[in-house]
């Protein structure tokens, strides 16, 4: 349905990913303020609210005091200092979720002008599935898929087969 060029590609990829685990018309809360995925989740049947930007490491009451039968957070976990705290206080018990993965031939993503676009955590995927499993969510269902960008050089030979997005699904425990 979505092209397969960045962001499309990674935008079909976890479109597909969701309709696997979570049917259509299911409510989500979806972490973060509203975004390009989040009106393709509403083309898809989805019942989606966002998120209103509050800083998720010292505000969790959204996660606390929803009804949605699922959270999502997209790409929102690497960018907490404690998303320890924003996992375990979550009321929902389905989450799907996807990260960036740590490549050990590029230095974690930082802005130098929005401080907030910055990844505090690039994790690997035991430390992410360590985070869920210690804040009570089992993984029931995993992805991995690379991000080929089209310029020349070693790290875009390396990004067409050594894979950068996990996706996952988890239910509470």
């Amino acid at each position: 349905m979505y092209e397969k060029t960045f962001p499309n590609k990674r935008f079909a990829i976890t479109a597909a990913f969701l309709k696997e685990v979570l049917p259509p018309g299911s409510s989500i809360l979806d972490l973060g303020v509203e975004n390009p995925f989040s009106e393709i989740m509403k083309k898809e049947g989805y019942q989606v609210t966002n998120t209103s930007g509050e800083d998720l490491d010292l505000d969790t009451s959204a996660v606390q005091n929803t009804d949605a039968d699922a959270v999502t957070a997209f790409e929102i976990f690497e960018h907490l200092l404690a998303p320890f705290n924003v996992l375990k206080d979550i009321k929902a018990d389905k989450l799907v979720a996807s990260i960036p993965l740590k490549l050990w031939f590029a230095p974690a993503y930082r802005s130098k002008t929005d401080k907030w676009d910055r990844h505090y955590h690039e994790f690997e995927d035991w430390q992410f599935d360590w985070l869920l499993e210690k804040s009570g969510w089992e993984i029931k269902k995993r992805k991995q898929f690379t991000h080929p960008v089209k310029k020349l050089g070693l790290r875009p030979l390396l990004r067409l087969f050594t894979p950068r997005y996990y996706l996952i699904y988890a239910e509470r425990k």
